[in-house]
């Protein structure tokens, strides 16, 4: 069933994904999975899947309506699919609402319905193209550099999937969150709660999680207290140990 590159991970109350050098999670794809939290009654789309991880995370505990979860890649989608298929066979019936596509989202009329979903996800690249160091690998570079997507193809894209007051969830490096508002607001998204995140106390911000809504009021954003990863002698701080749930069995 593996690849030779593939292997399990856990990721608590017997939920597993398959993980590999080129698709795998950290400690942002479970920050935004929490900041995200869907309702059961939710219509989700996450927006560059990768290999499934926020969607494994959301229903490890709940059944979610219906989950689309998307990527360019093949062999994440590939992975995805051999996860559920792997965990509803374990008895985790509730990975049947996941529903992997192998899409583009600047391509997706047609293939999902515009204006039917309760929250659109996406943990996006966090390099602009052609900044920084260039992985020669292209999967790694889709996955870190804005080479199949950019902030305005994220943002236009949630706004043709959202019904009247969706949410829109994202996660983006401290120094480009003008640009992440500005892309909001640019195709009716305002942006409605922020949290950033911070390694430690004496630290600054290395993340901000952000939640926009489709044609919601101006103004009024709630910005909320800072999360911190790290306690001041340098263990995991009791929220993150909170937010880390089952999954930090074994781990902290």
């Amino acid at each position: 069933m593996l690849s030779s590159n593939e292997k399990f991970e856990p990721l608590g109350n017997g939920i597993e994904i398959i993980v590999s050098d080129i698709h795998h999670f950290s400690t942002d794809t479970i920050l935004l999975s929490d900041f995200a939290k869907p309702k059961a009654s939710d219509y989700v789309v996450e927006l560059g899947t990768g290999c499934g991880t926020m969607p494994l995370l959301w229903v490890r505990d709940k059944k979610i309506k219906e989950i689309t979860a998307i990527d360019i890649q093949q062999d994440a989608i590939d992975m995805l699919t051999k996860s559920i298929n792997h965990n509803i066979e374990n008895g985790n019936d509730n990975c049947s609402c996941i529903k992997p596509m192998c899409a583009d989202l600047k391509d997706l009329k047609g293939k999902c319905e515009f204006g039917k979903y309760n929250l659109v996800v996406c943990n996006p690249p966090y390099k602009l193209s052609g900044s920084g160091i260039t992985n020669p690998d292209s999967k790694k570079l889709l996955a870190r550099h804005e080479e199949s997507c950019t902030l305005d193809d994220i943002c236009e894209t949630a706004s043709h999937l959202l019904q009247f007051s969706g949410r829109l969830c994202i996660c983006q490096r401290p120094e480009r969150l003008a640009d992440v508002m500005e892309s909001m607001r640019k195709f009716s998204i305002e942006p409605k709660r922020l949290r950033l995140v911070q390694q430690r106390l004496c630290k600054e911000p290395k993340l901000f999680l952000l939640e926009g809504r489709y044609k919601g009021n101006r103004g009024f954003m709630q910005v909320l207290p800072t999360l911190f990863i790290e306690n001041e002698h340098g263990d995991f701080s009791d929220e993150m140990k909170e937010i880390y749930g089952l999954y930090k069995e074994g781990r902290i």
